[in-house]
């Protein structure tokens, strides 16, 4: 199985909309202003969302380290880019 994104490759992003639970989504991290997560949104309460990671190989920041984080503010990946383009 190929991962969902590869290092270095492209991501065209949408401000807005509601969160579904499968989306993948462009997010800051919430203890590291100015650093972006790309994560998958795994299930959506209210004004929050959980997101989670799809590379279980390596050690990552989602969810399970900081909570549910707020879906305003995030971006909505619609296009993903492919790195022989970049």
């Amino acid at each position: 199985m190929f991962p969902t994104l590869t290092d270095g490759q492209g991501l065209i992003a949408l401000s807005g909309g509601t969160p579904r639970p499968g989306q993948i989504r462009c997010l800051e991290h919430p203890d590291r202003p100015g650093f972006w997560l790309v994560k998958r949104v795994e299930s959506v309460d209210g004004d929050t969302m959980t997101v989670s990671s799809d590379n279980l190989a390596v050690r990552a920041v989602d969810s399970r380290q900081f909570g549910p984080v707020p879906h305003a503010g995030t971006y909505r990946v619609m296009v993903r880019v492919p790195r022989r383009l970049m």
